[in-house]
């Protein structure tokens, strides 16, 4: 039996060698390869929009962060695109993004969650130009990019886990967000990550603080996670654990285990249409 911990790279670089799997829908407009990041990152995002704005009506926006290992993935994958354009049809500007990926020798850990956070800075920063309502902003991504969504979601000024710059006078934080099977405890569930670039004896303290389990507070935004059972890669035990801290420190959460599904699944997985779920939960926490 392959260990859950090689099998998720070994998904991540079928992942990142896949040529790109679908056209983006006719039915909305998406601007791709954006620049949202500093000068010199060659790291781009595509923005899903609807092909006409509602008159006199902002609209909140999500974040979406792929997978891949945190050393592989694309923003334009099957996944992404199949989110991008659900939250768009059901009244959402949202924007999936590339971020830093981990090279060997070259640990990626906390730039890409710096690139995440430089995300909603940048909705927050072209509100006006895309009727985002700014004070209405969530996050969702799948494996690796469901671990960066709950760092977005769980992780606020104090943490120290802010990018200094870009948008620096602009908040990171977000109204709420969506864990897709990601790792959630990296003291259990690796021991060498090539994010951190060191083994977890090495540095027991920084896979703590890069672990959404140890960074719940009571503050936190509502969160809502998913995990199938037959995940090989990700123990669902890894949504457990986040849903039991949530739960200790009284931050409104919800996990729902998804029967046969395997580790990586949208929006419209053959075991269970998860629509409902999830635009259920965004309009609950986003447009109030």
């Amino acid at each position: 039996m392959i260990n859950p911990f090689f099998a998720f790279f070994l998904t991540s670089a079928a992942v990142a060698a896949q040529p790109k799997p679908v056209a983006f829908p006719k039915d909305i407009k998406v601007e791709a390869n954006i620049t949202y990041l500093p000068e010199g990152r060659k790291e781009k995002a595509d923005l899903y929009l609807p092909l006409e704005f509602p008159k006199d009506k902002k609209l909140p926006a999500v974040v979406i962060i792929h997978g891949g290992g945190f050393v592989g993935g694309i923003k334009d994958a099957a996944r992404e695109i199949n989110i991008g354009g659900n939250l768009v049809r059901n009244g959402y500007v949202a924007m999936s993004i590339e971020y830093l990926l981990a090279k060997a020798g070259k640990p990626s850990w906390p730039q890409n969650l710096h690139d995440c956070k430089t995300a909603v800075r940048w909705l927050r920063a072209n509100a006006d130009k895309y009727h985002i309502d700014a004070a209405h902003i969530g996050v969702i991504g799948g494996s690796a990019g469901g671990h960066l969504a709950a760092m977005v979601a769980l992780t606020g000024p104090d943490a120290g886990l802010d990018p200094k710059e870009p948008y620096g006078s602009l908040s990171c934080q977000v109204q709420c967000g969506v864990d897709l099977y990601g790792p959630n405890d990296l003291t259990l569930w690796m021991k060498d990550s090539k994010m951190i670039g060191r083994s977890i004896k090495e540095a027991l303290e920084e896979y703590r603080k890069a672990s959404p389990v140890f960074q719940v507070t009571k503050d936190d935004p509502p969160m809502l996670m998913m995990h199938g059972t037959a995940d090989t890669t990700v123990d669902p035990e890894q949504s457990k654990l986040l849903d039991a801290a949530l739960a200790k420190a009284g931050v409104e959460h919800q996990l729902e285990i998804i029967e046969g599904a395997p580790h990586t699944f949208h929006l419209e997985p053959k075991q269970k249409d998860l629509r409902p779920i999830v635009i259920g939960f965004l309009e609950k926490h986003l447009k109030k």
